[in-house]
């Protein structure tokens, strides 16, 4: 079978840029899906993706759609027909499925059966159809209407392009009949193009200073942008999101170094990078020390005969955007940060909750409490957590809202503020997502942890639990903020007595009945998904939760040492032999005795496990204590040779109630001695 290339081109106005890679790609797997439904195969496929055409290129294409053949049984013909021989329903419904008269339905077999041969329908009769199902089929949440056309699409089309080999498919699509002409750059080839092959577009496309391939855009853009950086002794701020971004923007990339005056970096380089980034789409560079340099990169989409108009240009564009920021920089610096929670007094953080202020007075003795229990300074805690929300109210958060916390840090500085208690203000947001950075300072993990435990409180306390995708607080995202908090930086904190505190702040606010627990609960149940994420069997989180430490870190601890008892060879036969201990426990009648009477025994083996499980409880317990977990589990394993003989020679249940009864007592000691590291019973 013969096969050749086919290229398509759409042209439209300036297509949305933070689209544009999904457009492309929806395009691409549009038509990948109706040649697959065809029966139609290729060699290779590329897409092409540029701000004024969506493109693809599938290379070795079959030219004719390959013959089939169908053949569909049908009901049983005594379902088929009744006693007269008249067709039943079935029978006329299975003729109707296959599109043909009832007539035309083989009957020779035990069932009806249609059979047919399709012949295969010539490649650029389908390609039509295909194109424009795939552009239907695109991701576009709002679609445009032009002129007086009925026809929508995310921009106006403007011309289309439609090649199989050397021949031009004859169709209109999205009211853009079909040609092989396309066009260049807006500036520099406005003029038509003509495509001389599918396979020859991307060259096609280039001699007319269009780039259509994304890839080779963004990689210029890059490497362009990081030569220019070096060359001003610096170091580019180049977030892949606003990369793709400008990609999207540029037919014909030239990033260009642009500065601005020095003055302006005495505003806070966080405020000066989001504004040039989000607003002007500018490479911000940064010194060896990680400072602003008053130096930018733009990404021209021209190259100019005089370069210098388009940097004047643009040094123009961001002075006003600078000058902003540096007015709203100094005018919140004309009053102390504090001054600024009168303002938050009015501010609703929740209607049944109270002001921001008050959360942030709740949140101060919160800090506090838990500064004294991680080793951090009380005093500094409440500091930082009183001035926490200031900046809220502040006219630099108000424009730039992405400031939010980092203002607070430089306004704390200018106030004379502790660093720490300074950092703090910045430090209570994170960690700010999954994997993102901690807090560096213990004033600011108590903060952060404070700030996140009065939500989850409170928002429980009102009874807005989330449900299912819905979480409008961000209940999940904080509580496993504080996991991470406690574990990765190694804090030991009870968040049961945390959260306890944390309930009494809220006063008749809240219903409090139940209200720490229900918390508890729920922060830990997320350690779930963590260590399900790393790898740790589900039955190891059980394991410890059936203990429920109070503290992230002993939890996680706990965790640790189970894991890594489970990989000894004596930990399935121990997790059985828990398992089968807690059962009989489970059964036992009345209360189990304190104390294992060795006077009781009668059986070698009672006395091997006995004095086996004395010197383990001797070694384990300063371990437990200790939190050497994995050191406990460890020494604990050496009891399975007198275990198993134990139970290969002793009948548990024995006939004399002393004897069972000190059995009894004797396996409630070897339980004891797992339990207190975790229930591995449930490992089994």
């Amino acid at each position: 079978m013969s096969a050749q290339d086919f290229l398509v081109e759409l042209g439209t106005e300036e297509l949305p840029p933070k689209a544009l890679n999904t457009l492309a790609d929806a395009f691409l797997a549009g038509i990948e899906k109706g040649l697959q439904a065809a029966g139609l195969n290729y060699s290779a496929k590329n897409v092409y993706a540029a701000p004024r055409r969506l493109a693809v290129l599938i290379t070795g294409l079959d030219t004719q759609q390959p013959d089939r053949s169908i053949n569909l049984d049908g009901p049983p013909l005594q379902a088929a027909f009744n006693a007269e021989g008249e067709p039943t329903q079935a029978a006329l419904g299975f003729a109707k499925k296959c599109g043909v008269d009832l007539s035309e339905i083989d009957r020779s077999g035990p069932k009806l059966r249609f059979s047919q041969n399709i012949v295969g329908k010539p490649t650029a009769s389908l390609l039509p159809t295909i194109v424009e199902d795939s552009l239907n089929d695109l991701p576009i949440p709002k679609r445009m209407r032009w002129g007086a056309r009925k026809e929508e699409f995310v921009r106006p089309t403007q011309w289309l392009v439609m090649l199989l080999g050397d021949d031009v498919i004859d169709c209109t699509i999205l009211a853009q009949k079909a040609g092989r002409e396309s066009r260049g750059h807006r500036f520099h080839h406005p003029e038509n193009v003509r495509i001389s092959s599918p396979a020859g577009y991307r060259e096609d496309m280039r001699r007319v200073y269009v780039l259509a391939d994304a890839h080779e855009r963004r990689e210029l853009i890059a490497r362009r942008t990081a030569e220019l950086a070096t060359q001003q002794e610096g170091s580019a701020i180049v977030p892949p999101a606003l990369l793709d971004e400008v990609t999207a923007l540029v037919e014909w990339p030239v990033p260009l170094v642009c500065s601005f005056e020095e003055r302006f970096l005495e505003v806070p380089q966080e405020a000066l990078i989001t504004t040039m980034q989000d607003n002007q789409k500018y490479f911000c560079l940064l010194d060896a020390d990680g400072k602003l340099l008053p130096r930018f990169i733009t990404v021209a989409n021209i190259e100019s005969k005089d370069p210098r108009q388009i940097v004047e240009g643009n040094e123009k564009v961001v002075r006003p955007r600078l000058t902003d920021a540096e007015f709203f920089f100094n005018q919140d610096k004309k009053q102390p940060l504090e001054a600024f929670n009168a303002r938050l007094e009015n501010v609703v953080f929740q209607a049944q909750l109270g002001s921001v202020y008050d959360k942030a007075v709740r949140v101060s003795k919160l800090a506090a409490y838990i500064a004294s229990r991680i080793g951090g300074d009380p005093q500094r805690a409440t500091r930082a957590g009183l001035l926490s929300k200031c900046d809220l109210a502040t006219e630099m958060v108000g424009e730039f809202p992405e400031m939010q916390g980092v203002a607070g840090y430089y306004y704390a500085l200018n106030a004379g503020e502790p660093e720490d208690v300074a950092l703090a203000l910045n430090e209570q947001y994170m960690p700010r997502g999954a994997g993102a950075e901690l807090p560096s300072t213990l004033t600011g993990a108590a903060v952060a942890i404070a700030d996140k435990l009065d939500t989850l409180v409170g928002i429980f306390g009102i009874g807005m639990l989330p449900t299912g995708s819905k979480d409008p607080y961000a209940l999940r995202r904080a509580a496993l903020g504080v996991l991470r908090i406690l574990i990765d930086k190694q804090l030991d904190l009870n968040i049961n007595d945390a959260v306890a505190f944390a309930v009494s702040a809220f006063g008749s606010k809240v219903k409090s009945a139940g209200l720490a627990e229900q918390v508890q609960e729920f922060i830990f149940d997320r350690l779930r998904a963590r260590y399900e994420d790393e790898g740790i069997d589900v039955a190891t989180y059980l394991s410890v939760r059936a203990l429920q430490p109070g503290s992230a870190l002993d939890f996680d601890q706990r965790v640790q040492a189970v894991q890594a008892f489970r990989r000894l060879p004596e930990a399935a036969a121990l997790a059985a032999v828990n398992k089968r201990v807690s059962n009989l426990l489970s059964k036992a009648d009345g209360k189990i005795a304190a104390t294992v009477e060795p006077k009781y025994f009668d059986n070698a083996n009672e006395f091997s496990l006995y004095s086996a499980i004395t010197q383990a409880d001797q070694a384990v317990g300063p371990m437990a204590a200790e939190r050497r977990y994995n050191e406990a589990l460890t020494r604990l394993a050496a009891l399975r040779e007198p275990v198993d003989a134990f139970f290969e020679a002793v009948m548990v249940n024995a006939e004399d109630a002393n004897v069972r009864a000190n059995r009894y007592a004797l396996l409630a000691r070897l339980r004891g001695l797992f339990l207190g590291v975790a229930d591995i019973s449930l490992l089994g």
